[in-house]
């Protein structure tokens, strides 16, 4: 298998999210990367979000999104479940962003003449990002990563990480989990 995307800790995560906030567009910054961390989707599924797929029409962030299938990798629609921080991340952010068309982009992107972000220049926007920030090793995937890694180190089973992955198998999952040295000292207390 290939070298993995880096998982990153919280304070590595809190050293992106200071990054992003002295940069233009903060808001929809912190929001794209806070989609990845607290959703688990993977790039292309976050680039293929429309407003109108997260924003119901009273303009309020949906507790649950249907990715359709032709938007993952595996061809299967899968409902992806706004947790409450990200919730409230995406409400913060669409607080300043109304598209006209509620068939817009979820992320615009500051490109004149640009429907949004697609998969290859979200990842880019992750790559540079990351670099920027000083997290090495990170890549578009690490949200991915870091979400099933932190559920899995809360004892979420493996099956029910598949699940909400979108992983037809979990030997699939199981690749994504970074056993940790945080992970090894809680398990040996409960011995």
């Amino acid at each position: 298998m290939s070298k993995q995307a880096k998982t990153l800790t919280a304070e590595e995560l809190r050293r992106v999210l200071d990054y992003t906030a002295t940069r233009k567009h903060s808001v929809r910054n912190r929001a794209l990367v806070l989609t990845s961390f607290y959703s688990g989707c993977r790039v292309g599924e976050i680039s293929s979000l429309l407003y109108a797929d997260v924003v119901d029409a009273e303009g309020n962030v949906r507790s649950e999104v249907v990715l359709r299938a032709e938007n993952t990798k595996t061809k299967e629609a899968r409902t992806v479940f706004v947790n409450a921080k990200l919730k409230k991340e995406l409400q913060s952010y669409i607080s300043g962003y109304r598209p006209t068309n509620p068939n817009a982009k979820l992320f615009y992107s500051q490109k004149s003449n640009s429907n949004g972000y697609n998969a290859n220049t979200l990842t880019q926007f992750f790559h540079y990002l990351y670099k920027r920030a000083g997290i090495y090793g990170a890549s578009s995937h690490s949200g991915r990563r870091t979400f099933i890694t932190n559920l899995a180190n809360k004892g979420i089973s493996v099956r029910l990480l598949a699940s909400l992955a979108g992983h037809r198998n979990i030997s699939t999952t199981q690749c994504y989990i970074d056993v940790n040295d945080d992970m090894k000292r809680k398990a040996v207390e409960l011995a």
